[in-house]
């Protein structure tokens, strides 16, 4: 009796034990096709580089950004350009002196937004924009790698808005096959970890 006792407590830790571990095994499978789900659809190139919006939106944290925002209304994509997310004391003249563009040409049709310091703070102050001035259209512009947690924050506070993708590329980041680069790996990785946040938050607190 002793001896069969023994057999199935012995056995059921066994079961107890193997459970969580399959629990793991099966988030860590899930995280991991999410991944590779995540990194195969990042953009690898402009779908609409013709199209002509309302307003072109540039985040800024990454190389190349404000450059082909400023690049894109030179070219009369649309008639005002945003930048969201600048630091306090640059004003306009200063970022298109830096983007070699020359400010009697630009000047007037560029504002900035100094109150963002998150991508969902982004989101958030083009929206006040974006209403204030009565747009419907805008061209984003941010890295390849963060557009789809852009594109997530954006749509919830901009739902009836239409929002046109326009990736930049930075050096550092493969367009294709980024998550077997060493440079873009890691990135990726960090980039798909904020984006599950992002979409396990939910939308802004009180924000219509």
């Amino acid at each position: 009796m002793t001896h069969k006792r023994f057999y199935f407590a012995h056995h059921r830790g066994h079961r107890l034990i193997r459970r969580p571990i399959g629990i793991a095994g099966a988030c860590a499978a899930a995280w991991l096709a999410g991944l590779l789900w995540f990194a195969t659809g990042l953009p690898s190139s402009v779908a609409e580089p013709d199209r002509v919006t309302d307003a072109i939106v540039v985040l800024t944290g990454g190389s190349g950004r404000v450059h082909r925002g400023l690049q894109l209304l030179a070219d009369k994509r649309a008639k005002k350009l945003f930048i969201s997310g600048v630091y306090r004391g640059v004003d306009v003249r200063e970022l298109l002196r830096v983007s070699q563009q020359s400010p009697g040409d630009l000047e007037c049709c560029v504002a900035l937004g100094y109150e963002a310091d998150s991508t969902r703070g982004n989101a958030r102050e083009t929206a006040i924009w974006m209403r204030e001035q009565a747009l419907g259209s805008l061209r984003l512009v941010t890295a390849a790698y963060h557009m789809p947690r852009s594109l997530l924050e954006f749509r919830r506070v901009l739902p009836d808005a239409e929002i046109v993708p326009h990736p930049v590329f930075p050096e550092p980041v493969k367009p294709r096959d980024g998550w077997l680069w060493p440079g873009s790996a890691g990135l990726i990785v960090s980039e798909y970890s904020k984006y599950l946040v992002a979409l396990a938050r939910g939308p802004f607190d009180g924000w219509p």
